[in-house]
Formats: C-alpha cells, sequence, structure tokens
C-alpha cells in the first residue's frame, strides 16, 4: 500500500495585490482544509500574503489555483512559487500571526 502514496511537496507562495483585510487567509486556510493541505498562511509587513502549503503535486496546484481566484473581494496580481522543505509532522493547515 506504501508504493501507492504520492510523494509529499512543498510550496510558498507569496501572493500580492489586493490581498490584506480581504478575508483572503481565512480563504487560503478554507480552501488547504478542503484539498487537505498542510502549512500555514500569513500577513507580511509589505501587504503580500505568504502560504507556505505542502500535499500532492495535484493537491498544490489545486491550491495554486484558488490562490489565482482568491475571495470576492481580492485582486491577485502576481503569486511567485518556489520549492520549500517539507515538514515532517505537519499534518494541519493554520493561520499565522493574525494581527
Amino acid at each position: 500500500m506504501a508504493s501507492a502514496e504520492k510523494p509529499i511537496q512543498a510550496r510558498r507562495f507569496m501572493v500580492r495585490g489586493r490581498v490584506q483585510g480581504v478575508g483572503f487567509r481565512w480563504f487560503v486556510e478554507r480552501e488547504a482544509h478542503m484539498l487537505g493541505i498542510a502549512g500555514w498562511v500569513r500577513n507580511n509587513h509589505d501587504g503580500s500574503v505568504e502560504v507556505l502549503a505542502q500535499g500532492t503535486r495535484d493537491q498544490l496546484l489545486g491550491l495554486h489555483s484558488r490562490l489565482r481566484e482568491g475571495p470576492r473581494a481580492a485582486r491577485v496580481d502576481s503569486i511567485d512559487v518556489s520549492d520549500a522543505t517539507a515538514v515532517n509532522g505537519m499534518s494541519s493547515f493554520r493561520i499565522e500571526g493574525a494581527w
């Protein structure tokens, strides 16, 4: 059974645009839960939203497409995607530093 498991990958998404003060982090948390992705989302001081997500390639592609859409009030101008290191034992998704 273990051979059928898809490898877990991790990605860091830096989302820029009108993405703070519009419910973006709650949107990301909900989408991640629905996709079964672990990780976190947080606002950065430069106005961007940073997402660290880990899951299968298909799960991460699904999240990336949802991030491009965002919640209704948001405007996503760009998303920078980079590889990240998967964190062992990370099994849930949370909002970090909700200030």
